[in-house]
């Protein structure tokens, strides 16, 4: 019997799939999109400038995953400026969108937008139908992750502080009814910190979701007194609002591999602002099982 013979032999009894394994990155970012005459966000010069360059960045760092919120006013500045092969279409400027959107590297196979069942009206929160977004991305032929995308009522009012408990929990309850078994990344603007003890980050846990950062920069210890990040930083040690967390699920594993803060790729040519928000990037690796 020859070496191929028995070489086809061998090869006859291996199942007939193998773990898949591979990478993709993922940018969390808030584009400060309002309209310049409701809020300029300290943004200098015209913001549709600082949209398409935004736009641009995305094109030339060529992130697989782009999570953006406040993407109202700027949305076609942006597109037109980046190039990634699947985008979700804007539900509308203010006050008829939710400014969430989604540039991807993958195609997916569900879309959803979900408006918060509670807001608060003193920041404007109820002015637009916040919430987020639900999406079965296609990382490879039969690999699935769910993403979400999300913002939430901002503000310190006591009654912006119960609104975001609540944005947060309806979260976890999606992800809990709908996301059962599967692995899962949610990402977005929380306007909430582990260090401001009236937010409840912490009840993402609840449905096995870690953060990106504190397992990456703390070892997994949620830190609990450190500074809120000023803007621009690529100081990894402080704390933002725009977080990424996520969970394996049953068929599909999900390691972070790093994390940073980015803001430094995301600045005009004078190293001014492009948005109010840091920019937050993570990178994962996957394999399927």
């Amino acid at each position: 019997m020859s070496f191929s013979t028995l070489t086809l032999l061998a090869l006859s009894f291996l199942p007939s799939t193998l773990a898949a394994t591979g990478t993709f990155s993922t940018l969390t970012l808030n584009v400060a999109g309002l309209p310049s005459w409701i809020n300029d966000n300290g943004v200098p010069g015209d913001k549709a400038d600082a949209a398409t360059m935004i736009g641009q960045k995305f094109a030339q760092y060529n992130y697989d995953i782009i999570q953006i919120q406040e993407d109202f006013h700027y949305h076609d500045e942006i597109y037109a400026a980046d190039n990634h092969p699947f985008r979700t279409k804007t539900s509308g400027d203010v006050p008829f969108g939710s400014g969430l959107n989604t540039l991807s590297n993958y195609n997916w196979t569900t879309l959803e937008r979900i408006t918060w069942d509670e807001c608060f009206i003193a920041d404007g929160d109820c002015l637009t139908p916040k919430g987020f977004t639900f999406m079965r991305l296609q990382l490879a032929e039969g690999v699935e992750v769910d993403f979400y995308n999300l913002h939430a009522d901002a503000g310190q009012e006591d009654g912006d502080q119960e609104a975001r408990r609540e944005n947060l929990r309806q979260v976890v309850e999606r992800v809990r009814s709908v996301s059962a078994g599967r692995s899962v990344v949610v990402e977005g603007d929380t306007n909430s910190l582990y260090s401001r003890t009236t937010d409840d980050v912490g009840v993402f846990g609840q449905v096995g979701l870690g953060d990106a950062w504190v397992e990456r920069v703390y070892g997994g210890v949620i830190p609990t007194n450190v500074p809120k990040c000023p803007g621009p930083t690529t100081d990894n040690t402080c704390e933002v609002y725009d977080k990424i967390l996520y969970r394996s699920g049953d068929s599909v594993k999900l390691n972070a591999t790093s994390f940073d803060y980015v803001t430094d790729m995301f600045l005009q040519p004078d190293g001014s602002i492009l948005t109010d928000h840091n920019a937050v990037l993570a990178e994962f690796s996957w394999s399927s099982v």
